[in-house]
């Protein structure tokens, strides 16, 4: 690969894992673990470990899923709140990657811009921006490349057309970039979106502004949970801690299986316990219309999930609010509804979304030719139609993602065993020309929410025939990364 300014520098690994996120550190891990004959390394565009933990820094920013399960499962999480701030959850994988060892095998400011597969020398061959400089460009040789990048843009927020936005003269924040010196003490402060990035901003905010108002244009389901479970209490009371720590993890894996379960098949029940668990949290009063009622049953969209109910306790003391309807305009100082109503806002936080980007924006090409990822199936949530040696990692909407990170590590991990230890030089997933004619095409994700939406033409295909399925649940992913068929729609080649 060609330079701007320098000689390229070649350096050789069997394993490049790009990210060094929840993903791609429990990757590593468990390639260590199981697979220790091949080298690896970690490239990461940015200069910390974390991934989203180390880019989010807006007020209040934690886990939208429990840390029992959000955790990694070979280090167990050990403290009592099932829900945690960022900053120790950021700790927590920086103090995992370290007792690991695999803190000295990350690459840090080594951005991945394109990645190139020779079908000569069975490799692929990275282009990669070292050191934050772009006259700095290394070209990387390797035998298998593994993407934990997540699915959705670093660099750019999903962008929400706002009537007028532009002409507001107070200042416009937006999540995903927050600004360090923001002072928000006394103010009236405007979130715009109802999903969980709102619903953590909502409480965090109004201790310090003078109000805090959340405008959606339509509700979310909220589910007011203990900040430490009393079941948990007593598993720790009761039962060594290593037992504890795994029953109180099986409890979590199993209650958000049963969530989703009784949702998907009882969605009239769920939406009725839901809902009149929300009507107990409201201030005394309150009506159920048209705030707290959403339009679609629970988990057609992500659950959001408030810890100990701060949400409804800064409602119920008069420091916060939630509006809904639709922005007809922005002026200078206000923000006014077509229903006429109107709100005065200081500060205005643009809560509406992630925008959607699939392998962290990479360039892909075989042997020179350009590759359209969207275009292509995918296997078992793990591997794409014609892509030689290449994995990526994808979560679960309705769960925790490191559960569905994990069941995806522990199969590339067969795959890769099965490839050293047979000689395979590469596999490949291959469409039949029975499965071409006979396959429908499937939603990537289970979800309406706008970003999904938005993103659809994002994703990779999936269909409703094996091997080609969308991700299902973590225990039947599971029992596939450890027993299931590797041979069906995969090309093994020497």
């Amino acid at each position: 690969m060609a330079t701007r300014r320098q000689d390229a520098i070649v350096a050789d690994y069997d394993v490049v894992i790009v990210g060094a996120g929840i993903s791609g550190i429990n990757f590593a891990y468990r390639l260590q673990e199981r697979n220790p004959e091949l080298s690896y390394c970690i490239l990461d565009g940015r200069q910390q470990v974390g991934g989203t933990w180390s880019l989010f820094q807006y007020p209040g920013v934690r886990s939208d899923s429990d840390l029992y399960t959000f955790g990694f499962p070979w280090r167990p999480w050990e403290e009592k709140q099932p829900i945690a701030r960022g900053s120790l959850i950021l700790r927590y994988i920086e103090a995992s990657a370290a007792e690991a060892g695999i803190d000295s095998k990350i690459k840090f400011n080594h951005r991945v811009d394109s990645m190139d597969w020779s079908s000569a020398s069975s490799t692929w061959t990275l282009s990669v921006t070292a050191g934050g400089g772009a006259d700095n460009v290394v070209s990387m040789r390797v035998r298998f490349v593994l993407l934990g990048t997540g699915y959705y843009d670093y660099d750019e927020p999903l962008e929400a057309r706002i009537p007028g936005i532009d002409r507001f003269r107070g200042a416009v924040v937006h999540p995903q970039f927050w600004p360090r010196d923001l002072d928000y003490t006394g103010k009236n402060v405007v979130i715009i979106g109802s999903g969980a990035t709102a619903v953590t901003l909502l409480p965090s905010m109004a201790d310090k502004a003078a109000h805090t108002t959340m405008l959606q244009r339509s509700p979310t389901y909220i589910l007011a949970l203990p900040e430490n479970d009393p079941l948990d209490r007593v598993a720790r009371l009761l039962l060594p801690g290593a037992l504890a720590r795994r029953l109180i993890r099986f409890k979590w894996i199993l209650s958000a299986f049963l969530l989703a379960t009784v949702c998907r098949w009882f969605p009239r029940l769920a939406r009725a316990v839901i809902l009149w668990r929300t009507s107990r949290e409201l201030p005394s009063g309150t009506g159920m219309k048209p705030h707290f009622t959403p339009r679609y049953n629970p988990w057609e969209q992500r659950m959001c999930i408030s810890p100990g109910g701060d949400f409804f306790r800064c409602l119920r003391a008069g420091k916060a609010s939630v509006e809904t309807g639709v922005i007809e305009q922005v002026t200078e100082n206000t923000i006014r509804l077509e229903s006429g109503r109107e709100l005065h806002p200081d500060i205005i936080v643009t809560a509406t979304g992630l925008k959607v980007q699939l392998a962290g924006g990479i360039d892909v090409s075989l042997d020179g030719r350009p590759v359209h990822m969207p275009d292509c199936y995918s296997w078992k949530g793990c591997m794409l139609e014609n892509l030689p040696n290449l994995f990526y990692f994808m979560g679960y909407v309705n769960t925790s993602w490191t559960l569905g990170a994990d069941a995806t590590a522990q199969l590339v991990c067969r795959l890769l065993s099965r490839v050293t230890s047979d000689g395979f030089a590469h596999i490949v997933p291959r469409l039949s020309e029975a499965e071409k004619s006979t396959m429908s095409e499937l939603p990537f994700l289970p979800l309406n929410s706008t970003y999904v939406q938005k993103g659809k033409n994002v994703f990779p295909k999936v269909g409703n025939i094996n091997p080609w399925l969308p991700r299902s649940y973590y225990w039947k992913d599971l029992a596939n990364a450890w027993w299931g068929d590797v041979q069906s729609g995969l090309e093994w080649s020497r």
